[in-house]
């Protein structure tokens, strides 16, 4: 009886799903379950582009025969051409090709990497293996004599010659705390006094023992200085070119609550609870960074108080009327110096904790003296292409006369490459302009820049090349779409990844020149794929409401009826863009938009305000408001298909994942009247419930700036709804969690709102990995649209 019931059930929920999109597909050629197949229908593209070192191939990771995962494929490059096709990269020659990543000597004619946590050299075609230990070596590199091979053990740096194979340790960092010799007491010390007056074979040993002690024949060798690190943690271990300091950073992780993710699908049968993130506000980790003074045998911590604006407050703060601490400065995040290539200099980035500010600064390791060279304030958050977010330390390096540092700002509103002189202080721009350098390197010959840019339109991205001084740029790439390049070891040749709107990426070859015709190498698209006309979306600008240009995608049918019906899709991340000319991160989105326009739908997708690629006031356009004018820019897209497409106003959609469910929630409850749907997949529904290195830089702490936090979270919004809403949600989401969901749902139960469902899926969790969960949450989208935008 239950089995029949079981039968029953699932057979009323697939036809009372199904039923609608079947028919609607009955006559065309696209099907969702098709296309939720992913890759498995697309193609698996080319990825993780490198050459051989002595640039005999170009190898990548791919999967055109679908098997469970990829491997390493690679192909023949000879004269500059390419020989033969590419195939899959046999045992024996992984096992003897040098790690992909790792350090290179000056000439690049040798190179040092870690591989499964043992230290390899490769010199003149031939790998030698240096350490065989369960122990895990990382941070492997040349000294800067090139006489040795420095590399790190645990918590310490060693040393191992090239000439001889000697090894020496060079710090000596401990966990705990050193020992302390226990006092003696005045009674116990009287006793001890007493002995030796009394007694003269204590006083005869005494006497022996110091003297074997002054004449011992082998003097003990020199060890580094043992430093205890107290519960802190090491990490970011450098030796200096000329080997007098090691410079490292101590981490102080405070006790802090971590959330909890519990799997209910597990192989035992029983729930599983998973320990993850904190969440924001939550104590932050402190970090202190040292200089060990080798040849002094001492260490002396950098004071981050000298940074110029280290107690300058963030403007919300007046907001609350706080005031100044002037004996409190704000925590930042160091990072490890980048030494000159004549060892002489040291550079470092320096970030503060509430993301306003950035410093670069010129080193002095034997004072541990800090010289501005560059800071960068922003009182929404310091980000943007080339620039540090968080823990990554950004595009910083040295010119090749050891003089001058480059770096990316966006002082102009873009993200561009500058350089500063040590000595002066004098800043230079190289380029300038509205767009952004997304990628800058300095050429081996030391006498060109390449960069990556989207200077031809904000959604094409090419390769140029720039003299290093600066001035005009040189077009290397000219097919549209994204670009990206791979040089080989002599730089005369280029492997291009490209893609465009219809054609996922694909690998090409080209000659390093301006404009030179590009050899494809690989054919990844399937021939189901390859079947489909594909339709391509017009990229398209309006007016906001406020002056700003907003870009976007537009799939529109051949025929689009008068009053139709529309959607709109909002793309998730907030820092990330999808109204380009390349291949969409969103695939399977970019295929259910084309699923749509064969039913009579046209899609919009909108890089709203907080998008990447066009400069920081976009960027920065949602501090301190998520679902102000990132949620405007797409009611003002609704406005554009209702005025230049013909759509009816009653007839309009939306849907989107993550930071695109959040905004579904957000227009749904605060402009019912503009989205008679929404679907909302895998939604922020409180920010105060997110992770910490993300929503703090947009809307700082709950603590200190609940008004933020108020004003950009949908749950303070609930009673707003009108329209019919559809959550979807996995249920091991460790990136926006269940929880997040369940508590939306119990407000909108509490406010007695009724046009709403909640699909659960029980093994997934941000990124949906089962075709056939795809498959169920994009019916249901469907369905939900077919339903409510008659």
């Amino acid at each position: 009886m239950k089995q029949l019931f079981l039968q029953t059930f699932f057979c009323l929920s697939y036809f009372c799903l199904s039923g609608v999109y079947e028919r609607a597909m009955a006559q065309k050629k696209l099907s969702i379950d098709q296309i939720m197949e992913g890759e498995k229908f697309i193609g698996y593209a080319p990825s993780r582009i490198f050459w051989a070192e002595d640039g005999s191939k170009v190898y990548f990771r791919w999967n055109p025969k679908q098997a469970p995962q990829g491997a390493l494929y690679g192909v023949k490059i000879r004269d500059g051409k390419v020989v033969g096709t590419p195939e899959k990269i046999s045992k024996n020659e992984l096992a003897n090709m040098p790690g992909r990543f790792g350090s290179y000597n000056k000439a690049r004619t040798q190179k040092v990497y870690t591989q499964n946590g043992d230290v390899y050299w490769y010199k003149n075609g031939k790998i030698r293996q240096i350490t065989h230990t369960t122990a895990q070596e990382s941070n492997v590199s040349f000294s800067g004599d090139e006489k040795s091979l420095i590399y790190q053990q645990g918590n310490n740096l060693f040393e191992w010659s090239l000439d001889d194979g000697s090894l020496k340790q060079l710090t000596n960092f401990k966990s705990g705390n050193p020992k302390r010799n226990k006092k003696t007491n005045k009674q116990d010390q009287w006793l001890k006094d007493q002995q030796m007056v009394l007694m003269d074979v204590l006083k005869k040993r005494q006497k022996e023992q110091a003297f074997r002690k002054r004449n011992r024949r082998t003097p003990r060798p020199k060890r580094p200085k043992t430093i205890y690190l107290k519960g802190k943690y090491v990490n970011s271990l450098q030796l200096s070119p000329n080997k007098d300091f090691v410079t490292f950073r101590l981490s102080s992780y405070p006790d802090r609550k971590r959330t909890s993710v519990m799997q209910f699908i597990t192989k035992s049968g029983y729930t599983n609870p998973v320990n993850q993130r904190p969440k924001v506000g939550s104590p932050q980790t402190s970090y202190a960074f040292g200089i060990f003074d080798l040849k002094a045998n001492k260490v002396k911590m950098v004071d981050f108080d000298q940074l110029p604006g280290i107690y300058d407050l963030p403007a919300y703060y007046k907001e609350y009327g706080r005031k100044p601490d002037k004996k409190k400065a704000r925590k930042v995040i160091p990072h490890s110096p980048i030494w000159s290539a004549d060892g002489k200099k040291a550079v470092m980035v320096i970030r503060s904790q509430d993301s306003k500010d950035r410093w670069i600064v010129l080193l002095d390791a034997s004072t541990g003296k800090l010289k501005l060279l560059n800071r960068q304030r922003n009182e929404a958050w310091i980000g943007g292409p080339g620039i540090s977010w968080n823990f990554f330390m950004g595009n910083v390096g040295w010119m090749p006369d050891n003089q001058r540092v480059y770096f990316q700002s966006e002082k102009t509103g873009y993200s561009h490459l500058y350089t500063v002189n040590v000595n002066n202080g004098k800043t230079k721009a190289l380029t300038q302009g509205k767009f952004e350098v997304t990628e800058a390197w300095i050429s081996r010959d030391k006498k060109w820049w390449y960069l990556r840019t989207n200077e031809v339109h904000p959604g094409v991205y090419q390769v140029y090349k720039m003299p290093l001084k600066g001035g005009k740029r040189t077009q290397i790439t000219t097919k549209t779409g994204f670009n990206n390049v791979t040089l080989s070891p002599d730089e005369t040749q280029a492997a291009v990844l490209y893609s465009n709107t219809n054609t996922p990426p694909e690998l090409y070859l080209m000659p390093n020149k301006a404009g030179a015709p590009a050899v494809k190498i690989t054919d990844s698209r399937t021939t189901a794929f390859k079947q489909y006309s594909w339709l391509a979306p017009e990229i398209i600008s309006f007016k906001a409401r406020d002056g700003a240009t907003v870009y976007a995608r537009v799939y529109r049918p051949k025929n689009s009826p008068k009053q139709g019906k529309a959607a709109i899709f909002v793309h998730g991340a907030g820092y990330l863009q999808n109204a380009h000319k390349g291949w969409s991160t969103y695939d399977r989105e970019y295929m259910f938009h084309n699923f749509l326009v064969q039913n009579g739908y046209t899609v919009m997708d909108i890089d709203y305000r907080g998008s990447r690629g066009y400069g920081r006031d976009w960027r920065t356009g949602i501090y301190r408001h998520m679902g102000g004018k990132d949620l405007t820019d797409n009611v003002d897209g609704a406005k554009v298909l209702v005025d230049r497409y013909n759509i009816d106003p009653n007839k309009i959609g939306i849907y989107g994942g993550s930071y695109g469910g959040f905004i579904t929630l957000m227009a749904m409850f605060t402009t019912p009247d503009v989205f008679k749907a929404g679907a909302a997949l895998r939604s922020v529904t409180d920010w105060a419930h997110y992770n910490h290195p993300y929503t703090n830089n947009i809307l700082n702490t709950p603590v200190l700036d609940s008004i933020a936090y108020a004003r950009s979270s949908p749950i303070y919004f609930a009673e707003g709804l009108k329209g019919a809403l559809l959550m979807c949600h996995g249920m091991i989401d460790y990136n926006v969690q269940f929880q997040d969901i369940v508590r939306l749902s119990q407000r909108l139960i509490e406010l007695r709102k009724e046009r709403w469902e909640l699909a659960v899926y029980p093994i997934e969790r941000h990124s949906f990995v089962e075709p056939t969960s795809w498959a169920d949450e994009y019916k249901r989208i469907f369905k939900l649209f077919e339903e409510n935008l008659k």
